[in-house]
C-alpha cells in the first residue's frame, strides 16, 4: 500500500504554529508540499502552476530572510512591509491565499476557484494554459490513489491537512480584511 501523500512531506499545515500569528517559515514549508502534490497529477500542464505557486514562496521567503525577526509570522511581515510602496512579499502571500477547496471533481473544483480568484488578473494569453491545467485534473477518486489516501486513516489525514489549511487561508484572510491597505492596488 502507497504510504499518504500527506506522511512525506516536510511539514504540513497541521503543524504551522498559529497561536501567536502563523509562523513564516512553517507556512512556507507547508506550501511547498501543496507544489509538490501538483507532481502527483502527472501532467507537465501544471507546470505553470507550480511555477507560480514557487514565484510567490521566493517573494514571501526573500522577505523573511531579510529580516527573520520581524517577519517571523505572516501578520508581522504584511504590517512591516505595508508602508512601503512595493509589497512583493504581500502580494506574494496574497496569491498563495486564493487556494479553494470543493468535495466536486478536481477539474471542476479547480476551475470554480480558477475563475473566481485568478482568472481576472491573467491575460489572455496566460488564461488558456491555465484552462488546459484544469483539463488535466484526474478524476479525485484516481487522485485520492496516486496520494495514497486508501483508507480511513490516509482520508483523516488528508481531512485534518485540509481543515488547518482553510483555517489559515481564513486567518490570512481576515488580516486583509482588517488592514486592507495592506493589500490596496493588488
Amino acid at each position: 500500500m502507497a504510504t499518504p501523500y500527506f506522511e512525506t512531506i516536510k511539514r504540513s499545515y497541521t503543524d504551522v504554529e498559529i497561536e501567536n500569528g502563523i509562523n513564516t517559515e512553517q507556512f512556507l514549508e507547508a506550501t511547498e508540499g501543496v507544489v509538490k502534490l501538483f507532481d502527483l497529477l502527472g501532467s507537465s500542464a501544471f507546470s505553470v502552476v507550480q511555477n507560480d505557486m514557487n514565484g510567490n514562496i521566493t517573494k514571501i521567503r526573500d522577505r523573511l530572510l531579510k529580516d527573520p525577526a520581524t517577519n517571523a509570522t505572516l501578520q508581522s511581515l504584511t504590517a512591516a512591509e505595508a508602508p512601503e510602496k512595493k509589497r512583493v512579499a504581500t502580494e506574494g502571500l496574497l496569491w498563495l491565499s486564493r487556494i479553494e477547496n470543493a468535495e466536486e471533481e478536481l477539474a471542476v473544483s479547480f476551475t470554480k476557484a480558477y475563475e473566481a480568484t485568478l482568472k481576472k488578473y491573467h491575460s489572455f494569453v496566460v488564461r488558456p494554459v491555465f484552462a488546459l491545467a484544469m483539463k488535466a485534473c484526474p478524476y479525485r477518486k484516481d487522485f485520492y490513489v496516486k496520494i495514497g489516501v486508501l483508507n480511513d486513516a490516509a482520508l483523516e489525514l488528508m481531512k485534518n491537512w485540509l481543515a488547518a489549511l482553510e483555517n489559515i487561508i481564513n486567518i490570512i484572510n481576515a488580516v486583509f480584511k482588517e488592514n486592507p491597505a495592506y493589500i490596496k492596488g493588488m
